[in-house]
């Protein structure tokens, strides 16, 4: 390599010329946009599916409690799955290379809804969606095959490329299976396996390798350990009050997203068109503020007023939600809360501000942990509580509870953080 080259540049065109392609450059960027689809292709996919399954299930089960039960367990088992097997999947992307896994994981999702359009019983779904589970955590290893085909210069922003594609796909995806899942329950699970094999045999076909023989590295059980970093954690009290305000949102957060479908289910009577419609709403917003807007909401009130005002706005949306008594109202109250979407970047901004240099890896590497685990238990508990109301007539306040328990969990954390936020403005003056 020329000497004006420097580490990180050489060693992504060493990647790409072990590549089967003869130009570097060509292959890098098929690499790049091999990603971005898989990123896109497979949040389409989830998006797809997530107002489908919960009311999917109204043909194995008899009352809707049973309902609200069994989709808290199906979706904390996908949870689960992603939460254990996400480092396993990077592990052996790092001894076996990316290509082979991403396009495993990419059949094994477009198997998994063919399982459930096909599925005969409520334990074939729960079945087919810890596979999908499994197969979902491919995320972890299509940004490793980006950080191997980018420089240090493009890599910043080729990450932010794939947010985009995530939020495009979460806004496309929803729509989709809502139009879909009308016209046909089984339909978008159908269309769903088409988009997950077509992914995949577009990157047997074309994309190459991007992580060389001599950057392979042995398997090792310890890098499999998912909650290696939540230990790490746990021995640092550097930023303790701040974490646990995280996590109570991260939770309360979880909650209401994986009860969602089924609250607008027994209070609207909405269906896959309705919840498809609100949740496309909802990712186009969330593109929109997280995009664009956070940023200039940061330099105009800092991280800290930025994450305090979004969680106790919060509190209030998922009342206005828990009592809405009719379904136009969830879109005036989605809009003018457009600020809760700032509330986990900012809490991550103010967590990484409050941790010492040599600790910003295991710190936020902990908080992607917490993120995980609360997709486990977050519906679990959300759906329990809505198990407990979900016979009761909808115009009944009591079928918002686990809305009213988002808004509690909320509550503390606002509590918590403001607490902090007082604390160390106190200790500054000092």
């Amino acid at each position: 390599m020329g000497d004006g080259l420097n580490a990180g540049q050489t060693s992504t065109l060493q990647a790409a010329a072990n590549m089967s392609d003869r130009d570097p450059q060509t292959s890098i960027q098929r690499g790049k946009w091999f990603v971005l689809s898989v990123v896109f292709l497979d949040m389409v996919g989830i998006g797809i599916a997530f107002p489908a399954v919960p009311i999917f299930l109204e043909l194995f089960v008899e009352t809707r409690a049973q309902q609200a039960q069994w989709f808290g367990i199906i979706a904390a088992s996908y949870g689960l799955m992603q939460f254990l097997c996400a480092p396993v999947l990077g592990a052996v992307s790092d001894r076996f290379g990316r290509r082979v896994v991403l396009i495993a994981a990419l059949i094994g999702l477009g198997f998994h809804y063919i399982i459930i359009a096909t599925a005969v019983s409520v334990w074939i779904v729960l079945l087919a969606r810890m596979i999908g589970g499994i197969t979902g955590a491919s995320f972890s290893v299509a940004n490793a095959y980006l950080a191997d085909v980018s420089t240090p210069e493009d890599r910043a922003k080729n990450f932010g490329m794939v947010g985009a594609a995530f939020g495009l796909g979460f806004i496309f995806g929803p729509a989709i299976g809502g139009l879909l899942g009308e016209i046909d329950p089984y339909l978008p699970f159908y269309v769903a396996a088409a988009l997950s094999f077509a992914n995949a045999f577009y990157g047997y076909l074309v994309v190459p390798e991007s992580l060389p023989h001599e950057n392979r590295t042995a398997f090792s059980f310890t890098k499999c350990n998912p909650f290696r970093s939540l230990a790490n954690l746990v021995r640092s009290n550097a930023v303790g009050s701040l974490v646990i305000a995280f996590a109570l949102f991260t939770l309360a957060h979880m909650m209401m997203i994986q009860t969602w479908v089924l609250y607008t289910r027994f209070r609207f009577n909405w269906g896959t068109f309705e919840n498809g419609l609100l949740l496309a709403c909802v990712g186009l917003l969330s593109l929109i503020v997280q995009g664009g807007l956070i940023g200039r909401l940061v330099k105009r009130f800092g991280e800290e007023r930025l994450a305090l005002t979004a969680i106790g706005v919060n509190v209030f949306v998922q009342i206005a939600y828990g009592t809405a008594q009719s379904g136009w109202m969830m879109y005036p109250i989605l809009f003018c809360g457009f600020l809760i979407f700032t509330a986990g970047p900012a809490m991550q901004g103010v967590v990484s501000k409050a941790t010492d240099a040599s600790a910003q890896g295991v710190t936020l590497g902990s908080m992607q942990s917490i993120n995980s685990l609360a997709l486990v238990f977050g519906p679990l508990m959300g759906n329990w509580i809505l198990k407990q109301v979900a016979d009761l007539p909808p115009t009944d306040v009591r079928i918002g509870a686990s809305f009213f328990f988002c808004a509690a969990l909320n509550t503390a954390a606002f509590i918590l953080l403001a607490w902090r936020l007082r604390k160390s403005a106190v200790s500054s003056k000092l």
